[in-house]
């Protein structure tokens, strides 16, 4: 018999703590620092949690930033489709939403958890809330034990799936990072992605609170585009967010940067041109600045009139060709300037954490430390928004757990 270790009750330490209760030999303990499991799980997805995504489990690759090789063996010993049957065969009806996302039919993170802690409950997982790890007591290549606020708890084998660094009121402070390092692992300095982004032009706050729906955004970052897809965006006070804003902060490298805000990506500049000119002729005896409201939202028109250097007041019959084309390329190139993104405890995922040279990708297992295993966040990959991030979760906590 194997006593099996789990710190950390988010996604990946309840499933890590399932799979390896799947072996009935095995005792397994899972120790959660906070009063109730899945405490992060409860604000993703806006607190409805985005469980995972409907693509092709191929797919998921060109959604992984870094390091993506590394998940092959994860993603397909615990696929997407997969995740799905557990959660429908346990009672949870699932939906597909817009870019595949997908969902709790109740839209209410909570059915997520219940349904684990339902599996953990039945597979006979000890589960001890409240329950801080502090230090590791090692014996050369080994872990023996951990020293926790409750005392001291023996195991055989130790799964760390403490989270990454951001949304620290969670628990996921990076404590159990520090104890990795201490156990001899490498870590790569953890930054936030899925972030907002902030820029040093002073209309965004103008349109503080004004959402984009199927507008392109890109991303690019000294001379070369880092990120480009079509979706919604936010402005803020600070600078821009939204669904589209946080995948492409997955791809931020910090310092300065463009955001390239495409209003209209149906329509070539030729075509835009031609609708200005319709517009220009159905209002040819109004001001310029009261011609754009069937082309723009009423938010963003003063913007875009300061920006193309039209005179507002100027009648669209009197606008000349140069002006025009000018304006087409403003409403198809609008640049926001990024310096920086927020704190990293604000990110929704942590960038770096457990060098992955240093892991097994075939079984979660540590190469330096004999009965050590990592899973979810805690280990240097991350992916863009929609479901992604939860789904690498699952399938590193699924094979962790299964490969002892």
């Amino acid at each position: 018999m194997l006593k099996i270790v789990v710190i950390g009750g988010g996604p990946a330490g309840m499933m890590a703590a399932i799979a390896a209760a799947a072996h009935k030999e095995h005792q397994v303990i899972l120790l959660e620092r906070n009063e109730k499991l899945g405490k992060k799980l409860f604000i993703t997805g806006k607190g409805r949690c985005n469980v995972t995504n409907n693509k092709d489990i191929g797919e998921f690759f060109e959604n992984i930033p870094r390091n993506r090789e590394f998940l092959y063996s994860a993603l397909y010993s615990f696929t997407n489709e997969q995740l799905m049957a557990f959660f429908r065969e346990r009672g949870l009806e699932l939906k597909v939403e817009r870019g595949d996302r997908v969902f709790p039919a109740s839209d209410k993170a909570f059915d997520v958890t219940d349904v684990l802690k339902e599996e953990l409950l039945r597979r006979h997982v000890e589960i001890h809330y409240r329950t801080l790890v502090t230090d590791l007591l090692l014996e050369g290549r080994k872990i023996k034990g951990l020293v926790t606020n409750e005392g001291q708890i023996r195991g055989d084998w130790f799964i760390f799936a403490g989270g990454g660094a951001s949304y620290s009121g969670t628990g996921s402070d990076g404590t159990l990072h520090r104890l990795a390092k201490r156990a001899g692992h490498r870590i790569i300095d953890m930054k936030p992605s899925l972030i907002p982004l902030v820029a040093t032009d002073s209309f965004p706050k103008e349109l503080q609170g004004l959402s984009l729906k199927n507008i392109r955004f890109t991303l690019v970052e000294k001379g070369k585009t880092k990120f480009s897809d079509v979706g919604e965006m936010l402005f803020t006070h600070f600078g821009v967010s939204g669904p589209l804003v946080l995948s492409a902060s997955a791809y931020y490298q910090g310092g300065n940067a463009t955001g390239i805000i495409d209003l209209k990506p149906g329509l070539q500049e030729q075509e835009l041109d031609l609708r200005l000119q319709k517009d220009f002729l159905k209002f040819q005896n109004k001001d310029f600045q009261n011609s754009l409201h069937e082309l723009l939202p009423s938010k963003l028109i003063p913007v875009i009139v300061r920006l193309s250097g039209i005179a507002p007041d100027k009648k669209c019959n009197s606008i000349s060709k140069g002006e025009r084309q000018q304006l087409v390329k403003l409403l198809k190139g609008l640049e926001v300037h990024i310096t920086g993104a927020k704190s990293l405890n604000e990110a929704i995922i942590t960038r770096g954490g457990v060098d992955i040279k240093e892991i097994d990708p075939s079984t979660m297992k540590s190469k330096l430390v004999d009965n050590l295993s990592f899973a979810g966040e805690m280990i240097d990959v991350d992916a863009v928004t929609g479901g992604f991030n939860l789904q690498i979760a699952f399938s590193t906590g699924y094979l962790a757990g299964g490969s002892l």
